[in-house]
């Protein structure tokens, strides 16, 4: 079902059931999977991946190139998976020769205004509030959850399951299952009602909130709050071991806790 008014590339792959509305444009190397709907007005740039039963609103623009001086025009693609909406005015730039993709994961809600910049990995069930501005190479975790107006710094990481309020700056890595807020950021506590929702137990809940009390309250640095939690825990829960290897791995550093709980 395509308008009389769009136009789209007869080299662009498109399945059965793709709904394009009036004033699209597709161009040609584009694929678009069965029961996905360009609504009126949106542009479907050369890299574009999108999978079935996605939903794109007006004026959005998805795969177009990055806003990097290094780019010189190569073929690179930009991801969307299935069923995830994509709202008004929002702009997806396709990846670099950096890492070849810019993609969003499944079951996303990408609210109006949202830049994805280019080589961005946002994951799976995240949901990203009206104007939420991701710089390149920016990492985003499964069911994360990011306020509005929120701007993230190029190269940062924003762990799973995390939940950051709205007119937020991030500068550094967000580590996963926390709730941050505030101005400056700092980490506020533990996402625990959004763990229970997802089926976290409530033993994993408790030692992701003890591990964090250890290693951001106790006025310790990184490395001796990890490794006094690793000492005095015979076995560590497989969350609390994952906060362990992502937080080892952050080249921009960690936010802290705020100061409210001894």
């Amino acid at each position: 079902m395509i308008h009389a008014t769009a136009s789209v590339s007869p080299k662009a792959q498109i399945a059965e059931n793709v709904s394009i509305g009036a004033f699209c444009i597709v161009e040609d190397d584009v694929e678009i999977g069965a029961g996905t709907v360009l609504m009126g007005h949106s542009y479907v740039g050369n890299g574009a991946r999108i999978g079935a039963d996605v939903r794109i609103h007006p004026n959005a623009v998805i795969s177009t190139a990055p806003q990097d001086l290094k780019y010189r025009n190569e073929p690179t693609v930009a991801i969307i998976g299935d069923r995830t909406v994509i709202r008004e005015s929002v702009t997806v730039n396709r990846g670099t020769v950096s890492s070849g993709k810019t993609q969003v994961g499944s079951d996303c809600l990408i609210m109006a205004y949202v830049h994805v910049a280019h080589d961005c990995v946002v994951g799976s069930n995240v949901i990203m509030a009206n104007s939420v501005q991701l710089g390149g190479h920016v990492e985003v975790g499964d069911w994360a959850i990011v306020g509005g107006l929120t701007g993230v710094h190029q190269f940062c990481r924003i762990g799973i399951h995390t939940m950051i309020g709205a007119n937020s700056r991030v500068v550094k890595d967000v580590p996963p299952y926390t709730l941050c807020g505030r101005d400056p950021l700092v980490v506020e506590g533990v996402n625990s009602v959004g763990l229970r929702r997802r089926g976290f137990d409530l033993n994993s809940i408790t030692a992701i909130d003890d591990f964090y009390t250890d290693l951001l309250r106790k006025g310790l640095n990184t490395s001796d709050g990890i490794q006094r939690y690793v000492d005095t825990h015979n076995e560590l829960d497989s969350a609390v071991a994952y906060c362990i290897e992502f937080i080892r791995t952050s080249k921009r550093g960690i936010y802290r806790g705020s100061q409210l709980r001894s």
